[in-house]
Parts: C-alpha cells; sequence; structure tokens
C-alpha cells in the first residue's frame, strides 16, 4: 500500500483497554494553565516504568470553562485502582502547588467516579463554593484560594494506538513526527502521551542479553545497527525511526487520531515508510489497521 509515495506496510497497531479520566485545569493566564498541565503529565509515558500515561488533550478557551479562564483538559490512562491514585496525587502535588490554578472534571464519562478528596488540605478553613453552575471547594493557600471539583468521571478507553514513521534522515522523521501529533491534537478524546508525543526509544519485551531487563532496545528498528541485525526491519536508506503512541477514550477515537497521523506524516518529504508494532493479537483485542487510515 501506498499513500503520497509512502509504503505503508499490511500491519496493523495492536490496541488494549485502559481505565482514562480527563481534567481541566484553568488558571489566571494561558501560560499558568499550561505550566500546570505540563507538571500534571510528567513522568507518565508508558506503563512499562511509569505509574501512567498521561498527556495534554487540548486547550480549552475561557468561554469553555467553569470559572472563564483559559485551560487545558488533560488525561490520565492506566488500570482502574492505579487511576484514582494518580488522578489524586497528580492534582495535589502538581496543580494545587502552581499559582492561580483551579480543578474541574473533564467528563470523559461518567462510568466510574474519581473521588478528589483535596479539602481536608484546608485545615478547616475550606469552604463550599458554587463555580460556573458546579459545586466545589475553595482552599485557601498563599496565593489566594485554590478551587478544585472533587469528582472527577472515568471511562473505560483505549491504549496502544501506534505507528512508527521512517525517514531518509532524522530530521525528515522528526519534522514528519512533529506534524503527525500536531495533526492528532485536533482530535478530542486522544493524547499522545511521550514527551513532545514522540517516542524516540521504541523497545520490546524483555532482552536478549540481560534477563533482569523487563524491557530493551528493539533493535529491528534501529537503522545505525543495521548492518548488526540479521532480521532488521530498516529498509534500506532510512536513517531514523520516530514511533507515535496513541491513547483515547474510545476505540473509535484511537482510529481517527491514527488516520489523520498517518496521513500528516506521509505528506512530509523524506518520509519512506510507516509501519505499527503489535503482539500478533496476544496483547489487547483492539486492531487498528493502516489500511484503514488511507
Amino acid at each position: 500500500m501506498e499513500f503520497n509515495g509512502v509504503i505503508l506496510e499490511d500491519t496493523y497497531a495492536e490496541g488494549f483497554p485502559v481505565w482514562a479520566a480527563r481534567v481541566i485545569i484553568t488558571a489566571v493566564t494561558k501560560e499558568w494553565a499550561y505550566k500546570a498541565a505540563t507538571e500534571a503529565t510528567g513522568f507518565a509515558t508508558s506503563t512499562i516504568g511509569c505509574p501512567c500515561e498521561a498527556g495534554i488533550e487540548r486547550f480549552v478557551p475561557a468561554s469553555e470553562t467553569p470559572d472563564n479562564r483559559p485551560g487545558y483538559a488533560i488525561m490520565l490512562c492506566c488500570g482502574k485502582k492505579a487511576l484514582k491514585e494518580q488522578v489524586l496525587e497528580r492534582i495535589a502535588e502538581c496543580v494545587l502547588t502552581a499559582p492561580t490554578t483551579a480543578v474541574f472534571n473533564g467528563k470523559a464519562g461518567s462510568e466510574e467516579i474519581i473521588p478528589v478528596k483535596l479539602h481536608f488540605f484546608g485545615d478547616g478553613y475550606e469552604s463550599k463554593v458554587v463555580v460556573g453552575g458546579i459545586n466545589c471547594w475553595s482552599i485557601p493557600i498563599m496565593g489566594g484560594n485554590f478551587v478544585v471539583e472533587e469528582e472527577v468521571g472515568a471511562i473505560k478507553g483505549v491504549a496502544g494506538g501506534n505507528f512508527l514513521i521512517m525517514g531518509d534522515s532524522q530530521m525528515s522523521a522528526l519534522i514528519a513526527a512533529e506534524a503527525t501529533v500536531d495533526a492528532i491534537s485536533c482530535v478530542p478524546g486522544t493524547i499522545t502521551p511521550f514527551p513532545g508525543g514522540v517516542v524516540s526509544s521504541g523497545s520490546k519485551v524483555g532482552s536478549l542479553k540481560y534477563k533482569f531487563m523487563g524491557a530493551s532496545t528493539n533493535e529491528k528498528f534501529c537503522p545505525t545497527i543495521r548492518e548488526k541485525v540479521p532480521e532488521t526491519e530498516i529498509p534500506e536508506g532510512v536513517k531514523a525511526v520516530y514511533e507515535i503512541v496513541i491513547d483515547g477514550v474510545s476505540e473509535a477515537a484511537v482510529k481517527e487520531a491514527m488516520k489523520v497521523g498517518v496521513q500528516a506524516a506521509c505528506r512530509v518529504p523524506g518520509v519512506v515508510k510507516i509501519t505499527a508494532g503489535n503482539y500478533g493479537g496476544n496483547l489487547g483485542p483492539f486492531k487498528f489497521h493502516l489500511k484503514d487510515c488511507i
């Protein structure tokens, strides 16, 4: 298969179920809301070694937030039990501590309600308030008051959507990856949880040499050792590979993100091939075929 002259391998990305929560963080300015959202989604790239996968979904203008201030919607994805801990800890440690912020339920769904009992931080000085018709708590802090909606909805989502971009140079592959992330950012209910949305160090399960490693470099997709790997997946002329990983609130959302992302990557000069990663159907029930992206 080809799209815009780029080869699309006849394969699929394999997704698996997760629980997803969506939180809206507002602040006095767009910049401060972004800083808090960035902090709250840190250390959240892969469940291989992080407590959750998280990312910024989109900017939310003041006209769409309960307190009429600019904000960002973030998504956190992991198992149900871990999700409750992650939502609470990331709001408490990363958003409560940021200047001028407030937190509201992003309404990902109502299959599960996560209690965010932060008002006790007020040590008896907290008070109930109504913001934009929503019942919240106001907690006095040194910079003013921290307003928080203490119930966040969660929904069964999908993680593991992915594809790999192969370029004839490091920059062509990276520019294509950046264009991909920009395109996916316009798809509601999806995130790309790695740094800048781009994975440089794609991995495989386990290790060929070091048995204590739970994951190790995916040598079949490493261009610099192409000549040393008998079963390399790197075509001649490919100098760099970047992976895009997508989590979403639904199978449909991830499928749409895959489509717009693949098409965006294929429009960048220097992209040679697009492929995807799977475990033969053993990882999860969701299959996102590259052929459906064109």
